[in-house]
This record gives C-alpha cells, structure tokens and sequence, in this order.
C-alpha cells in the first residue's frame, strides 16, 4: 500500500534517482514513491447525437430535385434546341429582305435589313407548312422561289430580286 504524498509537495515531480553505481532499494538510496493517479477531469457534458432526419423527408427532397432537373433539361433539348434550329426562313415575313449566304443550289437565306447593300432578295409572300414551290408562280411580283424542308416546318418563300 502506498502513502499520498505529505502536503505542500508536488505530486507529479520526479523522484530522484539513485547515485552513479547504485542500485535502487540499496541502503543509502531512497525508494521512489509511485506517481499519483491524475485527477477526474471535469469538462462540459458532451451532447447526444442529432436525431436522424425524418426518412420521408429526404427522399420527397430527391424525387423533387429529380424532377426539376429532367424538366431542365427537357426545356434545354426541346425549347433551346428548336429555337438553336429554327432558320431565317422559318421566322421571316412578307417584306422583309435576305441575303443568300450559300450557293444557288445550296441556298442559305439571312434576313438583313432592306437598306443594306447586302439585301439581294424580298419576301412577297410566304407559305408556311407547304413544299409546292408551284404556289409562287401565283404571285405575280415573284421571280424566285425558295422550299425549305425538315427543319420544324416547311416553308415555301416567294421572292423577287431586291434593286
């Protein structure tokens, strides 16, 4: 059985060691004491883990951040990608002026503005939803016709050389 240490000593000092040549429990060498065992250590009480989330919560979270995304991007292929396609001769109206950008037989009608000098041709008139380029011989001021297919609608363009 060990005695704590008288008052007034410091409980965690070392204890002296024995002399050169000496063996500890020799006469003459004091016996060291045992450290003392350190005291409790009182801190704050540590708080219990947060309660799990409701289950039914977190998934009703995932099926609606699921459905905003596909509705995104249904709005990106659809909406974005049509508008992306959607040619000068599909939005173009009677009156307004084009420029071909492409060749006679590969045409690729620009709107510009009628006062430009790259203005080569006007709309006189338009037939949306058909092919039958025929319609223009019908429409006395036209000299060219232009069919445009496969792009989101068909689009017959009666046009006359702009001077």
């Amino acid at each position: 059985m060990t005695t704590p240490p008288p008052q007034g000593q410091n409980p965690y000092a070392q204890a002296p060691t024995a002399p050169m040549g000496q063996q500890p429990g020799q006469p003459g060498v004091p016996q060291q004491q045992p450290y003392a065992p350190f005291p409790q250590q009182q801190g704050a009480p540590v708080p219990p883990p947060p309660a799990p989330a409701k289950p039914g919560r977190k998934n009703a979270l995932r099926i609606v951040g699921s459905i905003v995304v596909l509705i995104i991007a249904a709005a990106v292929k659809f909406g974005i990608g049509w508008w992306a396609s959607e040619t000068d001769a599909e939005t173009t109206s009677v009156g307004a002026c084009m420029h071909n950008d492409g060749t006679e037989t590969n045409a690729d009608l620009n709107e510009v503005d009628c006062s430009s000098s790259k203005a080569q041709y006007k709309v006189v008139q338009k037939f949306d939803g058909s092919t039958d380029e025929n319609k223009c011989k019908a429409v006395s001021d036209a000299t060219i016709s232009y069919v445009q297919t496969g792009t989101g609608h068909n689009v017959v363009l009666c046009l006359k050389e702009a001077k």
